[in-house]
């Protein structure tokens, strides 16, 4: 297949790519900003999105046992070396000072997910003070408006159009795609292919839950806490999150959304191996697990590398830095996304550095 991209071409092999397509699509599905352009779009007409709420997605894992089980150990092997891999819920301490927790978050409207542990729950309760990503997420209307504020950062402004960099065929199966999320392929013409992907990319389920008006998970730890009359304090503003995904290349954004759209109904396989990794709190299996799915040899490493560093660790960065001196106070639950925890450059190894201690709770 060949993408047509301005003057230029990008010949793509999909199976060689399908690992990265869908880690990308993971950054996609971190990015709260996009998660509060779906619900506006949504809102357009949640008459016809999907009535069916019901996800069919099968455990890619569960899979390759059988089909490579060599493959299989491999994975696992990779995924216990990652630091901090383990676990999804943590406890911050600091001498003189109250605990505060630590949640690694999905921002899906999953019921699976939203049901927090015991525990989970009763430190968001018993905390003063909750920090996510961004608080802006309490009002949609309100964080939709101030991001139209900066339109160039999710749309084009200079006249082109998505179908201008679509191949006929490819801009039939985005409009059925989007149809079958109940968004017309008018109301996202305009914007930027990484905006269209991140609604593409979830499954039509997901998109059925939020037609319904399901909150996904920060949202639902925010709005309830705000409702308790705990303080809400964001770590990053939606503006900061759009402009990291759109400081990547076009052409990056482009091969996903076309590479998304012939995943088809297989993203609701990844979404739901994500989701299983998740409530396992086997977080440092998510790489590991992308990497299955790629074909030995298939290399994209210097755009990977990019994603990686803009997307995952600048952000990790900033979130520590600035959720230090809230902690700092003492008694705070603190909601991030899962991936931004593990590794050397995970929000967890960052707060260890700061002088706090970070352990796992089971």
């Amino acid at each position: 297949m060949t993408i047509s991209l301005g003057h230029r071409s990008l010949s793509t092999a999909l199976p060689a790519r399908f690992g990265n397509i869908v880690l990308w699509l993971i950054a996609a599905i971190h990015v709260l900003a996009a998660a509060i352009l779906i619900a506006t779009l949504v809102s357009i007409s949640p008459a016809s999105a999907a009535d069916d709420a019901s996800c069919t997605g099968r455990n890619i894992l569960d899979d390759l046992k059988v089909s490579n089980p060599a493959r299989y150990e491999q994975a696992v092997k990779e995924a216990d070396a990652v630091p901090n891999g383990k676990g999804i819920f943590w406890k911050i301490e600091k001498p003189g000072i109250k605990p505060s927790w630590l949640l690694g978050s999905m921002h899906v409207t999953d019921p699976r997910v939203l049901d927090l542990p015991p525990r989970t729950k009763a430190a968001h309760d018993a905390a003063d003070t909750i920090v996510i990503e961004s608080d802006e997420i309490l009002d949609e209307k309100k964080a939709s408006a101030a991001l139209m504020m900066k339109p160039d950062l999710m749309m084009f402004t200079d006249g082109t159009t998505i179908d201008k960099l679509l191949s006929p065929e490819d801009y039939t199966r985005l409009e059925a795609g989007l149809k079958t999320r109940g968004i017309p392929l008018a109301a996202v013409s305009r914007m930027r292919p990484w905006m269209i992907s991140s609604v593409v990319a979830l499954p039509a389920c997901e998109m059925a839950r939020k037609a319904k008006g399901v909150q996904f998970l920060d949202q639902k730890i925010a709005t309830d806490a705000a409702a308790q009359g705990k303080q809400v304090k964001g770590l990053e503003t939606l503006a900061e999150q759009l402009q990291a995904m759109a400081e990547l290349p076009t052409e990056f954004h482009m091969k996903s959304l076309i590479e998304t759209l012939e995943l088809g109904s297989k993203m609701n396989d990844v979404v739901e191996t994500m989701t299983d990794l998740y409530l396992s709190g086997d977080i440092g299996m998510t790489m590991p697990m992308l990497k299955t799915v790629t074909p030995e040899g298939a290399d994209d490493s210097s755009d990977y590398a990019a994603f990686e560093q803009r997307i995952i660790l600048d952000r990790s960065k900033i979130m520590a830095e600035r959720a230090a001196p809230i902690l700092a106070t003492g008694n705070v639950f603190m909601a991030v996304g899962a991936l931004h925890l593990p590794g050397e450059g995970g929000v967890i190894e960052l707060l260890r550095k700061q002088g706090f201690t970070v352990t796992a709770v089971n």
